[in-house]
């Protein structure tokens, strides 16, 4: 019995349309099938390039496929967020980026080139980070209130920043203290160090990633840091609210974001995959060897943090008069 060619064409669209479907689930239950890149950025070698490289690694193994590091600095982050955004939504580049690029950069900059909440897709939040106070092991200055007193009767004072996070909590310092200190930017920590070491800086807020190795080599003097509780990676380092100015907390915290439209089963597994790293006890011991904590939350979770805390950072620009820039 042969079938009517309506009946015919219409068996044979639905099955290509099944083929299609199959495809689809297919390629999804595949991912990832080829390299995976990792953009961060900082320069290799900085703190946030130290972090990412442990999770970078841990993500190799539970994709099993390479996992490359694409380092582009500049700009404070924002040429490697609008790399990122412009990439293929297939879940095969990565941005790995602070909350403080995230959420600071729309008041930061006239123009970053991007939005944050609409531009991207977050799979999961992994660790937040401690910053520190430091100051020259040549300094006399001991304590957070030796810094302050400093900073009111000396004239001329000098700060140094390497991202947005360190130059806001540094402008918050001062504006709770009623401290007077310049800004003086630098591509990289290691790029700061001699001008702290040889006291060309009065101090620093740094990243606590780096800043742990120096601290511990004796090349940094830790005065304080910036988290709402002592660190373990700097137990015996006072909070800034120990030291003298209740209510101080500024704890950036690292995600990893797809550009927006990348599938939702990639996302998932990408998002499971940091669950998982995120649980191991040897994460929790890299975090605390670098001045940083775990946090695992998952994309929604991070979503919802980034989307709480966008509004918290333009009267902290605004009140340390910091005007946005063209880049």
């Amino acid at each position: 019995m042969t079938l009517p060619a309506k009946i015919m064409k219409t068996l044979a669209l639905g099955t290509v349309g099944l083929c299609a479907l199959a495809g689809s689930a297919f390629a999804q239950a595949a991912y990832p099938s080829k390299p995976i890149k990792v953009v961060i950025g900082f320069p290799a070698g900085s703190g946030a390039d130290i972090l990412g490289r442990y999770f970078v690694r841990k993500l190799e193994e539970q994709a099993k496929q390479p996992v490359i590091v694409d380092n582009r600095p500049g700009a404070t982050s924002n040429i490697a967020i609008r790399y990122v955004k412009g990439a293929a939504p297939d879940g095969y580049t990565i941005l790995f980026i602070a909350n403080s690029n995230m959420a600071g950069s729309r008041y930061l900059f006239k123009n970053p080139g991007f939005d944050s909440l609409t531009d991207f897709t977050p799979i999961a939040s992994f660790a937040q980070i401690t910053f520190i106070m430091v100051v020259s092991p040549k300094s006399p200055l001991n304590t957070l209130q030796n810094v302050v007193d400093h900073l009111k009767k000396k004239k001329d004072n000098l700060y140094g920043y390497t991202n947005q996070t360190a130059q806001l909590s540094t402008e918050l310092f001062k504006q709770m203290t009623g401290s007077p200190a310049a800004p003086v930017a630098y591509k990289t920590a290691p790029d700061s160090m001699r001008d702290i070491t040889d006291l060309q800086l009065d101090f620093m807020i740094m990243d606590g990633t780096f800043a742990a190795g120096q601290v511990r080599s004796g090349a940094l003097k830790p005065i304080a840091v910036t988290t709402k509780v002592r660190s373990p990676t700097f137990p015996d380092t006072p909070t800034m609210q120990e030291g003298g100015i209740p209510g101080f907390e500024f704890a950036p915290w690292w995600a990893a974001y797809l550009p927006v439209g990348a599938p939702e089963p990639v996302r998932a597994k990408l998002e499971s995959y940091f669950q998982a790293i995120n649980t191991m006890p040897e994460t929790a011991d890299f975090l605390k060897s670098v001045g940083a904590i775990p946090q695992n939350d998952n994309g929604k979770e991070a979503d919802a943090r980034l989307r709480g805390e966008i509004p918290k950072w333009e009267p902290i620009v605004k009140a340390a008069g910091i005007q946005p820039q063209d880049e």
